[in-house]
């Protein structure tokens, strides 16, 4: 089982809850994102832990293969890891995007796409986002509205509480608002396409860059009665949260001891702690703790993992 020194990402927008959320040491300012397991180019995050400490995630990908990710998803993305997981916490409303599928990345020579999800955290009372379109509009319509400064009124607006959950496939146009803190589960991909920045400056005063024409051959343009993925909590049981090509995701909010069986799991699983603290046991009688604001792998050749302690978490794999 592997833990990872986060990748802690300053940004103009960012705030002030990470540091205390994942209970670190640090001075730094403004972390808008805090990256947990990565395998994107320049942005790998390292071992923190045992003997492999210091390696980078796709050199124990690398080292390790089918035993750390699993059969299949070693045969489908090779050395590269296919997930990434990340904390985000806005101090102010973040641009308007949209991801391409596999297809449409691969058409405009990117290598592939973005479907991605979020699990909403601890926010602020009157946290808003941007999800899905709430009225039909036309790809004309888009572009004219974007020029018009009018596209945040296409666009299907959320209040959010700790525990909302909000499916992002490919193509689905979404923005996170001031005040939101979440975690984001996403296809290893760092292909964005920024739709509208509110006429935002940068710090030289000039416009951030668009993605006008790119966004407009990838948004999906379908109307959903909602965007917000309905669940029920359970306590000490696992509830599916979203299952798509990419990834499955689950949560956990446990107070008795639960053992997670993955023997007919072929893929890596990663452990990602919300609330609380827990002591975690493999079938190698390797054990760690968990808690909360830490991310947890566990290989693909893992049979079966204890938890004991309290703690709400997420449990993701592909």
């Amino acid at each position: 089982m592997y833990k990872f020194k986060p990748l802690l990402k300053t940004t103009i927008w960012g705030g002030d809850k990470i540091i205390p959320f994942k209970h670190l040491d640090s001075r730094q300012q403004q972390v808008g994102e805090s990256w947990e397991i990565s395998g994107v180019k320049d942005n790998e995050t390292q071992v923190a832990n045992g003997p492999m400490a210091g390696k980078s995630l796709n050199q124990l990908v690398s080292l390790q293969g089918e035993k750390l990710v699993g059969r299949q998803n070693y045969s489908r993305f090779g050395n590269e890891f296919p997930l990434l997981i990340k904390f985000i916490d806005a101090r102010q409303d973040l641009s308007i995007q949209v991801h391409p599928t596999d297809e449409i990345a691969h058409r405009q020579g990117k290598e592939r796409g973005k479907t991605e999800m979020w699990y909403i955290m601890d926010s602020a009372p009157d946290a808003k986002l941007y999800c899905g379109l709430r009225k039909k509009i036309t790809p004309d319509e888009y572009k004219h509205m974007v020029e018009n400064d009018t596209i945040c009124e296409a666009l299907a607006q959320y209040t959010v509480s700790e525990g909302d959950v909000f499916f992002l496939p490919a193509g689905r146009i979404h923005a996170i608002g001031t005040g939101c803190f979440l975690a984001e589960i996403q296809q290893t991909s760092d292909v964005t396409y920024r739709i509208y920045d509110y006429k935002r400056r940068d710090k030289d005063g000039n416009y951030r860059q668009l993605h006008t024409q790119e966004a407009s051959e990838c948004i999906n343009y379908e109307v959903l009665p909602t965007y917000r993925t309905p669940y029920e909590a359970q306590k000490n049981q696992g509830v599916e949260l979203v299952s798509c090509p990419y990834f499955t995701t689950a949560v956990y909010d446990i107070d008795e001891p639960m053992t997670l069986d993955y023997s007919e799991l072929d893929s890596f699983v990663i452990l990602v702690g919300m609330k609380g603290e827990a002591t975690v046991t493999d079938d190698q009688g390797q054990q760690t703790t968990l808690h909360e604001g830490e991310t947890l792998l566990i290989p693909a050749n893992t049979q079966t993992v204890a938890v004991e302690g309290t703690l709400k978490f997420l449990e993701t794999y592909v």
